[in-house]
């Protein structure tokens, strides 16, 4: 089943031709509908420019490229001057692009990813909504095929019906400002936040009306570390919704993206899968804890992918007719087993009929993932 044609998911940076690109190092003698690309936050010391011609002269497609204070500062002054500068400089590269917002300091320089989605004080939670809404305008200006997002930690103190319902607050204009844009808000499920699988992403998905406009970010690493599936049955399930692809290793239990080799994914049929569901978005390497060798890493990453395209079987690799016909969950709220009663609002509903909803939390269902110096990369 292919995941249904959507302008909004224009393939990063509209299909940018290779024109410009420096030969690649990487021999690309594959034939394979997946585009990768790898991630800003793990290429923290180089400076932007040079992280792009990197990727591009490896033979990468795309790039996830970070929000940050050394990466296209969202808060620095004249952004929409310096995002054409870096749209152009994708155009001649051939790059495609995702805008992720997981920069660790970028708001607040004390607390990591501060201040969150889900925050008490509704003026930290404001600024979270601002960097949202800064990321969509860029994501439209380069031609983006997606703007990633997290829930964030639930804070002390804080019950999970609370935090659901700031959590869909927050999110209601950043919607109305993807919609209108026309660019995707793929959300993250991330172990050790409130929105951690792919079954809380439903909840929320229901829990908003289903907004054409919200899609998941798909962290493959993160469905071997903590959902009941094995990594190609989550891509199967969540097809109907990827709107962006997150990849490296990773070990059952324990959050810490690892270099690809290093943990316990069997790739071949992860990205048989990915394949056959007909994404045409970036699949993105996120190595965020190994920039201190991130050159090295984004070569070796993008030739074992290469490998692993290789080793998949000829038949599944571009065939949408791979993914069970169970794979899409019915849009009805209480059908899919995973996802609890819930209550449903408007993305345009107002603050005030916001407060008055009420929230069923998902009953925890998935063992407790062990993180790796902190709860999340």
């Amino acid at each position: 089943m292919s995941t249904p044609a959507d302008p909004r998911a224009r393939g990063g940076a509209r299909d940018r031709s290779n024109r410009g690109r420096a030969r690649s190092k990487t021999p690309r003698d594959i034939t394979t509908p997946l585009r990768f690309g790898y991630g800003t936050n793990g290429l923290t010391d180089l400076r932007l420019d040079d992280a792009l011609g990197l990727l591009a002269g490896l033979g990468y497609d795309g790039v996830g490229l970070t929000l940050d204070h050394m990466h296209l500062d969202p808060l620095a002054p004249d952004l929409p001057a310096r995002t054409r500068l870096i749209a152009r400089r994708l155009n001649t590269l051939g790059l495609g692009v995702t805008v992720e917002t997981g920069a660790r300091y970028v708001l607040d320089p004390r607390r990591k990813h501060g201040p969150s989605l889900l925050d008490p004080d509704p003026d930290d939670r404001a600024r979270r909504v601002d960097l949202l809404l800064r990321a969509v305008r860029v994501a439209a200006d380069l031609g983006a095929h997606a703007v990633h997002c997290f829930s964030g930690i639930t804070p002390a103190d804080t019950d999970p019906d609370t935090a659901w319902h700031r959590l869909t607050e927050a999110l209601a204009p950043v919607l109305v400002a993807a919609t209108a844009a026309g660019v995707p808000l793929a959300v993250e499920p991330e172990p050790g936040h409130l929105l951690a699988t792919i079954a809380d992403f439903h909840h929320l998905r229901h829990a908003l009306d289903d907004p054409g406009a919200l899609g998941l970010t798909l962290d493959l690493g993160h469905c071997q570390c903590l959902e009941p599936l094995p990594p190609a049955d989550c891509v199967r399930a969540a097809a109907p919704w990827l709107r962006h692809v997150q990849i490296e290793d990773m070990r059952r239990g324990i959050h810490e993206h690892l270099p690809f080799g290093d943990g316990e994914i069997d790739f071949p049929p992860v990205l048989a899968a990915l394949a056959a569901t007909g994404y045409q978005g970036l699949t993105v390497v996120e190595l965020p804890r190994h920039s201190h060798a991130g050159p090295h890493h984004a070569e070796h990453s993008l030739r074992f992918l290469h490998d692993a395209v290789r080793a998949t079987p000829a038949s599944s690799v571009g065939s949408s007719d791979a993914v069970a016909p169970t794979a899409r969950a019915p849009r009805s709220a209480k059908a899919p087993q995973t996802t609890p009663p819930h209550a449903v609002t408007s993305i345009t509903a107002t603050a005030t009929a916001a407060s008055a909803t009420s929230f069923t939390t998902p009953p925890p269902m998935y063992p407790e993932a062990t993180p790796a110096e902190g709860s999340t990369p």
